[in-house]
């Protein structure tokens, strides 16, 4: 259906541009032939179809042969195969189809206005044909620049989005140091404390990146695919925190599928890690889930850690010190991906267990 309105919209343009032309023709050749009005009409029609046309025809085949022997032509992929080439095609046209559309309407009207009627008359005949060539180059030139007009649209809409996506892809480049760095701190104040639990940190380290290297490099993976790269992440911490820490991921089946972007939820687990878990003596738990209500996916994140501080409560809110790095890069990426319709919540947790709640809303794909 949206292709049927689409060439039905081409059409009425395209009708409005041929009425308006053989408006103008009209009252040329009525000036010129002096004649009824009905007449002059019937010949300005005539004459319009056949020289814009053989332009038209002229113009797609002519842009054709060019995509053919250079498939890179810009303005043969737009359907203009330039001026050297159009020029003579529209001084042809202008001649065959004001002969043509003559000849043609001289049949329907029983008239004879051919211009071998005419060509006693070269003051006539010069007249009409720098109407008939004003009056196609005219029609060349429109076509022309709404061709150039909707090129330009065109480079504009893709030199955007390839801003967006540098922009992304800047976000995500800078997305894994910020979280090898935080697991070699880690690593490190391991090695000194105990070298067996180090090793296998290490191990799980090298498996991690491993399987993160492929999804970091494409632009969207399963929200399994991410449920699983938070699960490596969890692991690793797991060795580094002992049974401070206890995870749960909440994957409902109907929601594997779902694309999502790569690693989105990676810096608020660490934020749940980092800020909320580690600097309470006890540890804690933390829960990733998902769900689905009507057009959104609702993904969060649940820590029963340190939270935040009473004055930082709402949403936006960061742990105290916190470098604001990993909302930012969230933030950030969610805007680049889906403009308004996505965004990032992070409040205390309202039940006694305490903690910190950060919730991501992004459309459904």
């Amino acid at each position: 259906m949206p292709h049927a309105h689409h060439t039905l919209h081409w059409l009425w343009r395209e009708l409005r541009i041929f009425i308006a032309i053989s408006v103008a023709t009209t009252v040329f050749f009525y000036v010129m032939n002096r004649d009824s009005f009905a007449a002059n009409l019937i010949y300005s029609l005539c004459s319009t179809l056949f020289i814009q046309g053989l332009i038209e025809i002229g113009r797609y085949g002519l842009a054709s042969l060019i995509r053919k022997r250079s498939p890179d032509n810009l303005e043969a992929q737009r359907n203009w195969p330039g001026w050297g080439l159009m020029a003579p095609w529209v001084v042809v046209s202008g001649v065959v189809g004001y002969i043509a559309g003559h000849m043609f309407g001289d049949l329907l009207t029983g008239a004879q206005h051919a211009p071998a009627t005419i060509i006693d008359n070269p003051r006539a005949v010069l007249v009409s044909m720098t109407g008939v060539f004003v009056l196609s180059l005219g029609v060349t030139y429109f076509f022309y620049a709404r061709g150039r007009m909707a090129a330009m649209e065109t480079r504009t809409e893709a030199a955007l989005r390839s801003a967006a996506e540098s922009q992304l892809k800047l976000l995500e480049s800078q997305l894994e140091p910020h979280m090898l760095f935080n697991t070699l701190a880690n690593l490190r104040v391991l090695i000194a404390q105990d070298p067996p639990r180090a090793q296998a940190m290490l191990d799980r380290l090298i498996a991690f990146l491993r399987a993160t290297l492929d999804a970091s490099r494409s632009g969207s993976h399963s929200l399994s695919a991410e449920f699983a790269r938070i699960g490596d992440y969890l692991e690793l911490m797991q060795t580094r925190m002992g049974n401070r820490l206890s995870r749960q991921l909440d994957l409902p089946d109907d929601l594997v599928g779902l694309p999502v972007p790569p690693l989105l939820l990676q810096p608020l687990v660490e934020n749940a890690i980092k800020h909320g878990l580690e600097p309470t003596v006890a540890g804690g738990w933390i829960r990733v889930s998902a769900q689905r209500e009507g057009g959104t996916l609702v993904l969060s994140v649940r820590d029963t850690g340190a939270g935040i501080s009473v004055g930082g409560t709402g949403p936006g809110a960061l742990p105290p010190g916190d470098s604001r790095f990993g909302i930012q890069q969230v933030r950030e990426r969610l805007a680049a991906l889906y403009g308004k319709t996505a965004s990032l919540e992070l409040i205390a947790a309202s039940d006694d267990e305490g903690g910190t709640l950060a919730i991501v809303r992004l459309p459904v794909s």
